[in-house]
């Protein structure tokens, strides 16, 4: 298996498992009154089914790309072309006149 979709299928765990300890922490702070809508429900293990699938997939997202942005390496050569002085004639203002009188 190439080492790009191990380091994604490692990030996506580890988001998953960021995101069950996020709603476990939604629910037992019982915030907007979670746990009292979740518990007293016919249907409230698909509200945290979707609850955790959802962060589930924004967690996943951020770690994988927090994962890829820190592997970039710090370039200390100059790469940005040539940084010569503008001469000064290149700056001189032009007087243009307008031809619309409206």
């Amino acid at each position: 298996m190439p080492k790009l979709i191990k380091l994604y299928i490692t990030q996506v765990l580890i988001g998953f498992a960021i995101s069950a300890a996020f709603v476990a922490a939604l629910l037992s702070f019982n915030v907007a009154n979670m746990w009292h809508l979740v518990t007293h429900s016919d249907i409230g293990w698909l509200a945290v089914l979707i609850l955790w699938l959802a962060n589930g997939v924004v967690f996943s997202g951020v770690q994988f790309a927090i994962t890829i942005m820190r592997m970039a390496g710090k370039d200390d050569d100059d790469h940005g072309g040539k940084r010569d002085d503008i001469p000064l004639r290149v700056l001189e203002p032009i007087r243009v006149e307008s031809t619309d009188r409206s």
